[in-house]
């Protein structure tokens, strides 16, 4: 699901909100607060998000989910708010192509424990021919 971060500014979530949106745990929520990458305002003793908040946690969230560190995608938001986005877009390509390179890399050596496996396998188990289960 795509967040519409088009909506007006003054729109604000709570943590409850933002939780169930983007499946994540108060307590994550939480830890991105003290992280420094979302900065909610307070409500009486309630956090309030505002959606700058909602769309850095998007973008958190997104990023997570990739493998990109924290500290990865706090240079991404930073960027943003330091240069704009035309640097965080070009920060975030350069961090994009360096976990791709990274993501195939271990899928070439999954690819090699495999074949090494499966090799054992059949010298293991010579009457079937093929990997035991």
């Amino acid at each position: 699901m795509r967040p519409n971060l088009r909506r007006p500014p003054y729109r604000t979530y709570s943590i409850t909100q933002l939780c169930r949106e983007f499946g994540v745990t108060a307590r994550a929520l939480r830890f991105y607060e003290e992280q420094g990458l979302v900065f909610p305002g307070r409500r009486d003793l309630q956090r309030v998000y505002s959606y700058k908040d909602r769309a850095r946690l998007a973008l958190i969230v997104r990023g997570r989910r990739v493998g990109l560190s924290l500290a990865q995608i706090r240079d991404i938001l930073d960027a943003y708010e330091e240069q704009g986005e035309a640097a965080q877009n070009a920060k975030a390509l350069g961090v994009f192509r360096q976990r791709i390179a990274e993501l195939e890399a271990q899928r070439r050596e999954v690819d090699e424990a495999i074949e090494a496996l499966t090799q054992a396998s059949r010298r293991l188990n010579p009457a079937m021919g093929v990997a035991a289960e």
